[in-house]
């Protein structure tokens, strides 16, 4: 299974994947000029959230045991079988937002002028996710789940050789995990 892996070095909580996100998902129009002419304003799947200058874009885990499917009172949650994505059938959804209770990441959204939850499916039904595509930094990325430990590794190898060699010299640890 694929995963949105998220380089949390590199985000500037620019918003721009959130924004995308609610205009390629939420928007009738699907450009940014109709979306903010909209009414209700479309709303992103994916959220940036953070402070102290760190920002994360947070998205569903699409988890492998995954609690919003067994609260969804009604079966709007389902497990896409073959990218084993947890998606929202919207004709289904009554707003309800037991799933919005039960996810353990909260990042299930209420769309209370929809009466719907939004939550992101990795844009299932596009070639590529929307904010993966638009991240101007690149500090989204589309990796195998079991990748993913690769992905940062060097990162940690990096951090931890730096560390020891400041320590042995009796200076302060100073990290740039941008590099």
């Amino acid at each position: 299974m694929k995963v949105i892996a998220v380089h949390v070095d590199r985000c500037t909580g620019c918003k721009t994947c959130e924004l995308f996100c609610a205009t390629e998902r939420g928007s009738e129009g699907k450009t940014l000029l109709k979306a903010v002419q909209e009414t209700p304003l479309p709303q992103a799947r994916v959220r940036v959230e953070g402070g102290d200058g760190v920002s994360v874009p947070l998205q569903c885990r699409h988890c492998l045991d995954a609690p919003c499917l067994d609260a969804c009172l009604t079966g709007a949650l389902a497990r896409d079988e073959e990218t084993g994505m947890v998606w929202v059938k919207d004709d289904r959804c009554i707003g309800c937002w037991t799933c919005v209770m039960f996810c353990p990441y909260g990042v299930i959204y209420p769309w209370a002028e929809r009466k719907m939850a939004l939550k992101c499916d990795r844009c299932m039904h596009m070639e590529s996710s929307a904010c993966v595509d638009v991240c101007p930094t690149r500090a989204l990325e589309i990796v195998e789940i079991n990748q993913l430990g690769e992905v940062f590794a060097e990162k940690r190898r990096s951090a931890a050789s730096v560390a020891a060699a400041v320590a042995g010299k009796g200076g302060a640890v100073v990290l740039d995990l941008a590099k």
